[in-house]
């Protein structure tokens, strides 16, 4: 395989058509006595692509409720 180089406005135009998620958990302790949780949830993605998720997804849900 070639060494392939993406520069960082490829790499960002790529994420964003296609949508990240970004999950992860953080616990800090002493002791083994959690005193600390934080949780992440991200979704990383242009509002184009979002609207079109959200517009296919509708129109799935509304097959599945009308067509049972």
């Amino acid at each position: 395989m070639e060494n392939q180089h993406i520069s960082l406005c490829e790499t960002l135009d790529r994420v964003l058509n296609t949508g990240v998620v970004i999950h992860g958990d953080i616990t800090i302790s002493v002791a083994n006595i959690d005193l600390i949780y934080i949780g992440l949830k991200a979704l990383l993605t242009s509002v184009e692509t979002a609207r079109q998720a959200q517009s296919e997804s509708s129109a799935q849900r509304f097959n599945r409720e009308t067509y049972k």
